[in-house]
């Protein structure tokens, strides 16, 4: 778990780091144990106000498009510096218009045990079309969980976070691995 003062030193350097017309504003910086997303706002195309959901939304998909492919080796040298210094890959996305989109993203695999009840869950989206795979139902099933329990997963991370302060005051707080580190290695491009 990345604790609040863990992610504002991320957002304050990716802030820093990214040139400042890359983005019109940074709006997400987070992390977890395998990966640093950063999401930034881009200009929305200029359309008529009146202009039909079909054209908006090819126009916004086409912006997009072309911010990925302009800013393509700008993102990967930040990212590459960002990899070497905290250990993480990072995935790049954007806001355009209200629409966000994930260039990128690491998909990490998860092991679980699940009895049957659990497991005739998930084949019951996967007969009904909702997932083509049990992997495919379980993330469903956690997408559905994190939009529906917002406020709740909200309260958890915050008394996580708690918890994680007590802690450093302890008397192993210099030797707490958590968090992302320095690093002297190279990291492969991600773009």
């Amino acid at each position: 778990m990345i604790t609040t003062e863990q992610n504002e030193k991320l957002r304050g350097w990716f802030a820093g780091r990214l040139p400042d017309d890359l983005f019109e504003e940074l709006t997400e910086v987070t992390a977890d144990r395998e990966e640093i997303t950063v999401i930034g706002r881009i200009a929305a195309p200029r359309l008529a106000e009146d202009a039909p959901a079909a054209e908006r939304r090819a126009a916004v998909d086409a912006r997009i498009q072309e911010f990925r492919d302009r800013t393509r080796d700008t993102r990967m040298a930040v990212a590459r510096d960002a990899e070497h210094r905290f250990r993480h890959k990072v995935s790049w996305g954007v806001v355009c218009d209200g629409e966000r989109a994930l260039f990128t993203h690491v998909a990490a695999p998860v092991m679980t045990r699940l009895r049957q009840p659990e497991r005739q869950v998930l084949d019951t989206l996967i007969a009904a079309g909702v997932a083509r795979s049990r992997s495919e139902a379980l993330a469903w099933c956690v997408r559905l969980v994190q939009r529906h329990s917002d406020d709740w997963l909200t309260e958890l991370r915050e008394s996580l976070e708690h918890v994680q302060r007590v802690r450093s005051q302890g008397p192993d707080a210099a030797s707490d691995p958590t968090g992302p580190a320095e690093s002297s290695g190279d990291a492969p491009d991600r773009g």
